[in-house]
């Protein structure tokens, strides 16, 4: 048996490497193609039905003209310099020459050959041997990642760009290189080859009826179906620390959880949490429960619950979140423990909302708060991450228009711009294993909570949008709520202020930044990890690390360099430094004892579903 020049291979090893590519049982595979075309076509009707009947809108069109008009900026630069022009398009046919030669050396002469492109690290797409071993597909591997890199040098040296549409552009253009990745098509994926052929095309007929599945799900749009959500219940097996109902507004329920320890500190904590997602990612199961641990630390914990806005929450903005819900809250926190003393956490955006709140109740005299801890919390949208990428004139108004009619913005519509965030870890991943492999996704709490997703109200999105994002009128000093200018220099409590490092949604330069308007003392700490993980990390689990220095002054670089790296995690931390404020004990509080309870945790407005 005679042997082919690559690596000492037998012919016998090439015949079969050719074998798994080569279908088997035409008759079922042309059946199962059939049944797939069948399923398409369900998959279309659950698409066109909603819009035949006038129930969705499509407004496609506006995000794809920012994006032709983003690109036309970038090629106008390109293009206005014709030495410039001629140089880029040289670099790119430079590449595509190296791996054509490369590759023709490969099979022509069996040599073993450098690649012109590798994947970067941690790059899941290209782990199957075939990427390598298969000269066909070793070849639409290097020749993407040759075209995908040099995009995005294309933006990353348009220097005639202002900073929003290289920012907007270098999005965008990862948005197209990570679609037309040969991982995400089946002639173009060894693996997905492979299994089609393996199966007769049975893999397809599953991809394309969990396809209609989940745009009949979306009602007319794609819902991405990121895990198996069965196993999970709200109350059951998800968001399970006792706790009661205590408090419903319009806009909010108030949360009040049983004590686990025979005293607690005298100082209630109020969280509040993001009104773009649910509170329960505070409380996924009782390993990693951030409100469960608080509990067993001695605190009375009440949690803001946000109702899911629908038409009748169209015109309730900041002020009502904040009287309706925070100051609400606090009144509820007063009502049931006697004490007017608080401690208040705000994540992320709540922790926006909290900012603000702080700031205008101090100027009406309301001094019910005598620490802030933020997690992940802008102030300063100056930095403010990818997401400032759908932000813009243009962009806002389109949002308003469409949150015009109902009252409010469809909550796929933020799902969506949050995955897009990460497409390369939260799209295309699952669109491979679901629609190609036709293959269910396994369960995982987390991402159960990522798609239970919530409308935004158009009043309250709106102010958001405007007033820090697009103005960022917060950090100017120039934010009016209630007929009051806020200033953030009015917050003279001290404050615990956690950024994450790898935290794509509130950078942690733009928290560092926002820590030199507060008007008191700010202890700045920055955890490892992202926007979630970075926050949700037990110490039980004994997983990544955090950074605590000086003072948040001067530039972040410098601050990094000089922090401490702390193992593990940062909660009990935050908790020395809550009980050097007050650590003041009482006699534990039983939810009920001084005001009604309406019900049990995790409540009612949580279970509303878009």
């Amino acid at each position: 048996m005679s042997k082919t020049p690559d690596s000492g291979k037998t012919d016998a090893d090439a015949t079969s490497s050719v074998e798994q590519y080569l279908v088997k049982d035409p008759e079922r595979f042309a059946l199962n193609i059939a049944r797939t075309i069948e399923q398409a076509g369900k998959a279309a009707a659950a698409w066109a039905e909603p819009r035949e009947k006038g129930e969705v809108r499509d407004s496609v069109a506006e995000p794809m003209a920012d994006m032709v008009k983003t690109f036309s900026k970038l090629t106008e630069y390109w293009l206005s310099d014709p030495s410039r022009a001629l140089e880029a398009q040289t670099r790119l046919f430079a590449g595509y020459l190296d791996v054509w030669s490369k590759s023709l050396h490969r099979v022509a002469a069996g040599e073993d050959v450098e690649d012109t492109a590798k994947p970067d690290r941690g790059d899941k797409r290209f782990q199957d041997p075939e990427w390598g071993r298969n000269a066909f597909f070793d070849f639409l591997k290097q020749a993407y990642l040759v075209t995908s890199r040099w995009a995005g040098d294309l933006v990353e040296h348009a220097d005639g760009l202002d900073e929003h549409t290289r920012h907007k552009a270098g999005f965008y253009m990862k948005q197209v290189t990570n679609a037309i990745s040969p991982s995400n098509f089946i002639l173009t994926n060894p693996e997905l080859f492979r299994e089609t052929v393996a199966s007769n095309g049975e893999n397809l007929v599953r991809g394309m009826k969990m396809l209609a599945e989940d745009i009949a799900a979306g009602k007319g749009d794609l819902k991405l179906r990121q895990a198996d959500y069965s196993p999970f219940e709200l109350g059951k097996n998800v968001a399970v620390t006792p706790g009661k109902v205590v408090g419903r507004s319009d806009v909010a329920e108030i949360l009040q959880y049983e004590p686990s320890t025979e005293t607690v500190l005298k100082r209630p904590l109020l969280i509040c949490p993001p009104w773009i997602n649910k509170f329960y990612i505070l409380d996924l199961n009782p390993q990693k429960s951030f409100i469960r641990w608080a509990v067993e630390q001695g605190h009375t914990v009440f949690v803001i619950s946000w109702v899911n806005p629908d038409s009748r929450h169209g015109m309730k903005g900041w002020e009502a979140y904040v009287r309706e819900g925070l100051q609400y809250g606090l009144d509820i926190v007063d009502r049931a423990t006697g004490e007017k003393d608080v401690n208040v956490i705000g994540y992320c955006v709540g922790g926006t909302l909290l900012a603000a709140a702080l700031s205008l109740l101090a100027q009406e005299g309301d001094d019910r708060i005598k620490s802030a801890t933020f997690f992940t919390t802008q102030v300063d949208f100056t930095y403010a991450g990818d997401l400032k990428v759908f932000v813009d004139e243009d962009q806002v108004a389109a949002v308003e228009r469409a949150m015009g009619d109902k009252g409010y913005l469809e909550g796929t519509k933020m799902a969506t711009a949050f995955n897009m965030l990460r497409s390369g870890d939260l799209i295309w991943p699952y669109v491979v294993n679901n629609y190609m492999r036709g293959k269910d996704p396994t369960p995982f709490d987390l991402l159960y909570w990522n798609a239970d997703s919530t409308r935004m109200a158009a009043a309250n999105h709106s102010f958001y949008l405007r007033n820090c994002y697009l103005e960022n009128n917060l950090a100017k000093g120039s934010m009016e709520l209630a007929g009051c200018r806020l200033s953030l220099a009015d917050i003279t409590i001290p404050v615990y202020n956690l950024a994450a490092r790898e935290d794509h949604i509130a950078p942690a330069r733009s928290v560092f930044l926002g820590c030199k308007y507060f008007g008191g003392d700010v202890e700045y700490v920055m955890a490892g990890s992202g926007h979630i993980a970075g926050v949700v990390n037990p110490p039980s689990m004994n997983k990544y690390q955090y950074w605590t220095g000086g003072k948040p002054v001067g530039d972040f670089e410098d601050w990094i360099a000089k922090a401490r790296e702390n193992p593990g995690s940062w909660w009990p931390h935050w908790q020395k430094w809550i009980e050097k404020k007050d650590a003041t004990r009482v006699p534990a509080r039983v939810p009920g004892k001084r005001i009604e309870v309406l019900g049990d945790a995790p409540g009612t407005y949580v279970k509303v579903r878009v």
